[in-house]
C-alpha cells in the first residue's frame, strides 16, 4: 500500500484517485457502516437475546419445579390426607360443646383445691375459630407461686385435654400478706372442638363471604 496516495489523497477529486487511495476509502467505509449497523441493530438486538435466554431459563427452572410437583402430586395427596387426619384425632381430644360447662367447674374447683382464692372466675362469649371454638375466663386469683404451679399442673391432668394460654396477665404481690401471697389477674383461653353439626352450620356463611 502506498500511504503518500492516501496522505495525497483530495477528496473533492475522488474519482482521479489512485486504486490504493480508492480501496482504502473503502474499507473505511465499510468499518463505518458495520459499526454503525451493530450499534443500531445487532447491539439491541443481543440484548434482547439475552434477555429472551434468561427468561428461558426461568422458564426451564418453573418447568422443571412443576414438574417434579405434578410428578409427587399423589405422595402429597396422601400426606396431605395423613395431616387432615392427625389434625382432627387431635381436635378430638379436646373437649366437646356439651363438656365445656363441667370442664369450667373443674378447672375452678382445681384451682380451689391448690388453695388458689377466686376472687373472679367468669367465663365470656365463645369465639368461634373456624374449625374449633375459643372460650375465654376472666380471673382473678390469690396464691403462691407453688400453688400457682400445682394449678397449671392439676389442669394438665384433667382427663380431655385441655389448653390453655393466658393473655394480659399480671402477677403482682398482694400487700399486708405474711404467707407472700400473690394476686394473679387477666384472661385464661381455652378451646373446644366443633362438631359436624357446627360445622356445617358455618359452611354458608363462608360461602357467602367467598
Amino acid at each position: 500500500m502506498n500511504f503518500n496516495d492516501i496522505r495525497d489523497l483530495d477528496f473533492n477529486d475522488l474519482g482521479n484517485a489512485s486504486y490504493t487511495a480508492k480501496g482504502f476509502i473503502l474499507g473505511l467505509l465499510v468499518i463505518v457502516i458495520l459499526v454503525l449497523g451493530y450499534m443500531l441493530m445487532i447491539k439491541d438486538q443481543r440484548v434482547e437475546l439475552e434477555a429472551l435466554v434468561k427468561k428461558e431459563t426461568e422458564l426451564k427452572q418453573q418447568f422443571e419445579r412443576k414438574q417434579g410437583l405434578a410428578a409427587n402430586l399423589d405422595e402429597y395427596r396422601v400426606q396431605l390426607q395423613e395431616m387432615k387426619d392427625l389434625l382432627d384425632v387431635m381436635l378430638r381430644q379436646l373437649p366437646s360443646k356439651t363438656e365445656m360447662p363441667d370442664l369450667l367447674i373443674d378447672i375452678s374447683q382445681t384451682a380451689l383445691a391448690t388453695g388458689i382464692r377466686n376472687e373472679l372466675f367468669e367465663p365470656g362469649a365463645e369465639a368461634n375459630r373456624g374449625f374449633y371454638a375459643e372460650k375465654p375466663i376472666s380471673i382473678r386469683m390469690l396464691g403462691t407461686y407453688h400453688q400457682f404451679g400445682q394449678f397449671v399442673s392439676g389442669v394438665a391432668s384433667l382427663p380431655r385435654v385441655v389448653i390453655m394460654t393466658m393473655s394480659d396477665i399480671e402477677l403482682k404481690p398482694v400487700d399486708n400478706q405474711v404467707r407472700g401471697d400473690l394476686r394473679m389477674q387477666g384472661t385464661l383461653k381455652t378451646f373446644r372442638y366443633l362438631d359436624e353439626d357446627e360445622l356445617l352450620a358455618q359452611e354458608p356463611t363462608e360461602a357467602a363471604n367467598g
